[in-house]
């Protein structure tokens, strides 16, 4: 399988490339100030690019008095949390933004170096990522059949992100297979585990084996767990895409706070997953962590530490390899114990002292296997 590349902010996506970071802000800002703070973070700490969410609850969500329930950080030394049921009404509406708020948000990610993009609900909202120039949107895991809506983002040519939750293999496929068909092969696909936080037995991160066998678009994780260890992991499986929420403080008793990261944490959760990336390397064996551009460094290092052949006696000319006696030293810079295995038969061209490194240059070329 082929696997392709996309391309968000200017920064390619897919194998090869280092993994895109993404950091949520959509679920934890606390008004237009607090978005561009967390804004501020993600681009100090060193992630490629802010999500944000842009939902309208008043068409959104039809039933006001529909409850949704989530965990809150209640004391920071015993990680205790309690349980908070509210509207999903009121929780949606703490993140709804004006229009011109978005402009705004986008501007300053813009001169931060960071991409920027959303989540949306409406076709309307869709155009209005084209119109700030947006390069992604993301389709949320509720909205993996909303088909018309999928459609329409396809159609802007845009990267599509989609999120999958709870979604069934069939779904994946025919959301994948809708934004194929309008032409658009830049898509992200999202392994979602749901809950606020997840639970560690749900989250299945095999899924993203599963995703990168099935698809040939990179494979994202998106991250609902207060640690950054299942990212890791994620990174480790061959996740393309990390996406993790962000929030100036955990302890804010509204949702997804409590599996989010602070800003000390965000610059040490950046370090980490280029620290795991950097010594994952590449499929192939090479000695000593070699690069293709210093084999003769990790050779030399590689022979520092291995054995050569010493005389235990001194030797006469002609004498056969494999009837002298032998100290196996370090550095392996001369005849390796395998070499005189394999060409006992060799003769030594000349005589030599106790102690001296046997080399090529001291055999001639009789029983010599070439």
């Amino acid at each position: 399988m082929i696997r392709r590349t996309v391309t968000i902010g200017g920064r390619a996506v897919g194998d090869d490339h280092p993994c895109f970071v993404t950091f949520e802000a959509g679920a934890t800002h606390g008004g237009v100030e607090s978005a561009k703070r967390l804004i501020d973070v993600a681009a100090q700490v060193g992630a490629d690019a802010i999500k944000f969410q842009i939902l309208d609850p008043d068409r959104l969500v039809a039933d006001r008095a529909q409850a949704f329930s989530y965990e809150v950080l209640i004391d920071r030394a015993s990680a205790r949390r309690e349980t908070v049921t509210e509207p999903l009404y009121d929780l949606l509406a703490r993140r709804a933004l004006p229009p011109e708020a978005w402009r705004a948000l986008k501007a300053h990610a813009d001169a931060r170096g960071l991409a920027f993009f959303a989540t949306i609900g409406f076709a309307d909202e869709i155009d209005r990522m084209v119109g700030l120039g947006c390069d992604s949107i993301k389709i949320a895991s509720a909205d993996i059949d909303h088909l018309p809506l999928i459609r329409h983002a396809a159609r802007t040519g845009l990267v599509v992100q989609i999120d999958t939750g709870n979604a069934t293999l069939g779904e994946i496929e025919t959301a994948v297979d809708a934004i194929r068909a309008e032409g658009n092969e830049s898509i992200v696909i999202h392994h979602c585990p749901t809950g606020y936080p997840a639970r560690t037995e749900s989250i299945n991160l095999n899924v993203i084996g599963s995703l990168r066998r099935m698809f040939p678009y990179p494979i994202a994780y998106s991250d609902h767990t207060p640690s950054w260890a299942m990212d890791v992991a994620a990174l480790a499986l061959g996740a393309n895409v990390l996406e993790k929420t962000i929030t100036e403080d955990r302890t804010t008793r509204s949702v997804e706070h409590v599996m989010s990261l602070e800003p000390d944490e965000a610059r040490r959760f950046i370090a980490t997953l280029r620290e795991v990336e950097a010594a994952m390397g590449g499929p192939s064996f090479a000695p000593d962590g070699a690069t293709e551009g210093e084999p003769s460094v990790a050779s030399w290092r590689r022979r520092a530490v291995r054995r050569s052949a010493y005389l235990a006696t001194p030797v006469f000319a002609g004498a056969r390899l494999g009837d002298l006696v032998l100290d196996y030293r370090r550095p392996g810079f001369g005849l390796s114990p395998g070499f005189v295995e394999r060409h006992a038969d060799a003769r030594l061209a000349r005589d030599l002292p106790a102690g001296h490194r046997l080399g090529l240059g001291d055999l001639t070329t009789e029983g010599i296997e070439r």
